[in-house]
Parts: structure tokens; sequence; C-alpha cells
């Protein structure tokens, strides 16, 4: 568990440092060419969601949903699952959002998340 924390932490980092120097387009590029890797021993999702929370925890400022996405995104295609992140919004208060899902179902926030935010891209 303590490697995959590490790795999520890194991948925090690796996408702060990409959102502040690159941009957004280049956040969103690095997720959608991510590839899923066939894992050879199949670690559980919880456990990678888990790994990702902690790592969020253990990050020297606060993590933005966009940063947290991209990195569990990842996380979870280099250990084998077919993760998408989500990008939405909704009208009413005004606001964005992003998140995890694999297999249509939300992995690293709530739910319900979906029902909320309309999607505007997926990648």
């Amino acid at each position: 568990m303590k490697k995959l924390v590490l790795e999520s932490w890194l991948l925090l980092l690796y996408f702060e440092c990409l959102l502040w120097f690159r941009g957004f387009a280049r956040v969103h590029a690095a997720v959608r060419e991510q590839p899923v890797h066939v894992a050879t021993k199949h670690t559980e999702l919880w456990t990678l969601s888990r790994a990702a929370d902690f790592a969020c925890v253990f990050y020297f400022k606060r993590v933005m949903c966009l940063q947290r996405s991209a990195a569990t995104a990842v996380l979870l295609r280099r250990h084998g699952w077919n993760a998408e992140m989500v990008i939405g919004a909704q009208l009413l208060p005004i606001q964005s959002h992003a998140w995890v899902e694999v297999d249509g179902r939300v992995a690293n926030d709530k739910p319900y998340i979906n029902e909320i935010f309309q999607v505007l891209e997926r990648c």
C-alpha cells in the first residue's frame, strides 16, 4: 500500500506541475494518452482509490478535483483498470467538477455525482 500511495503522490505532483506550466490542455492530453496496461497481478479498484485518497491527505497543499482525478485515472490505468476522467458542470449554482469512472461507475467520488453534474468531457 505504501508504494501505491507514493506512486499516487508523485502523480499528484506531476499533474500539478503540468497544470501550472503547460495548462489544462496538456493535463487532458496526458490522461487521454495514458494506455491501459495489462496487469500481471490485478490490484483491487478499492485499494487503488484508497491509495490515491491517502496521497491527497499527505500532499503538501489542498488537492483540487481535476488534479486528483487525473492522477487517479492514470494510476488506475497503470494497474489495468479502464478508467475515464470525467469533467462535468452544473448551471445553478455555476460550478464544475472532475471525477473518475470505471465501466460507467464512479470510482473516486460520491456514487451519485454524475447525476448532479452534466458531463462535458470524458478522457
